[in-house]
């Protein structure tokens, strides 16, 4: 399981990764007035769509950087567990510092992929895995930075701006087909949103902090009716399981 087979790998994930991040440098530059260049260094520094959509958000609402950095690490805390959960499948050879590096390429789309891989993997496959979809982040960010200022139609940018939102539906739906407890907690999150948005008084609260109650809240609410378990592990090492059943 070398380079090139996880390059392979990465393409799917890539190409999905430039129409998203071209919206993603489309709406930094022309919406919240973001520079291209600063555009392009969140996505290099990132490669998170709902992290670099909410803190762009809030740059531009000039929050301050408490609020940006504590919503930002909330929002991104989960690839801390799937770089966790991943780091088991790893060649136990592989040392810590390229662990760590695998960490920062790991994405929704690279664990799903590279979680279900029946073999142990190696660090050749995590580089190839991560590159192309790293490289297709910056270069959608980057055609869609520079390429604002030319799409006069503003009609247009609001339906680029849709993708992001189409994939963020994308990640939950799933999950909330086969979970009617993940559902409620999908729900829980959007009745929060809405009162903040409506109810007079805490509609003030900053956009920030906002994002942290709700995020804060819809966690703690799921880990009470669905604890972690086992059937995590089931669900992961199943394919695993299989073949030494076999």
């Amino acid at each position: 399981m070398g380079y090139l087979y996880g390059l392979k790998k990465g393409i799917p994930i890539m190409l999905g990764y430039i129409a998203v991040s071209f919206s993603f440098g489309v709406m930094a530059v022309d919406s919240y007035g973001i520079t291209p260049l600063t555009a392009i260094i969140i996505s290099l520094t990132n490669v998170t769509s709902s992290g670099q959509q909410a803190g762009v958000e809030m740059i531009s609402h000039g929050l301050s950087l408490f609020e940006i950095g504590l919503t930002v690490l909330l929002i991104n805390l989960r690839y801390s567990l799937m770089s966790l959960s991943l780091s088991q499948k790893l060649d136990s050879t592989t040392p810590t510092g390229l662990r760590l590096l695998f960490g920062f390429g790991i994405t929704d789309e690279v664990y799903a992929i590279a979680v279900t891989e029946k073999e142990k993997i190696n660090a050749r496959y995590m580089f190839g895995i991560i590159t192309l979809p790293i490289i297709g982040w910056v270069l959608g960010t980057t055609l869609g930075a520079f390429a604002s200022k030319l799409i006069p139609d503003e009609k247009l940018l609001d339906a680029l701006s849709i993708a992001l939102y189409a994939m963020f539906i994308a990640i939950i739906i799933p999950d909330a087909r086969r979970s009617l407890k993940i559902t409620f907690v999908i729900l829980l999150s959007i009745s929060i949103s809405c009162l903040f948005y409506y109810v007079p008084f805490i509609k003030e609260i900053g956009i920030g902090f906002k994002i942290i109650i709700s995020t804060v809240i819809s966690a703690l609410f799921g880990a009470i009716i669905s604890p972690i378990n086992d059937e995590i592990n089931e669900i992961e090492y199943s394919s695993k399981d299989g073949d030494d059943n076999a």
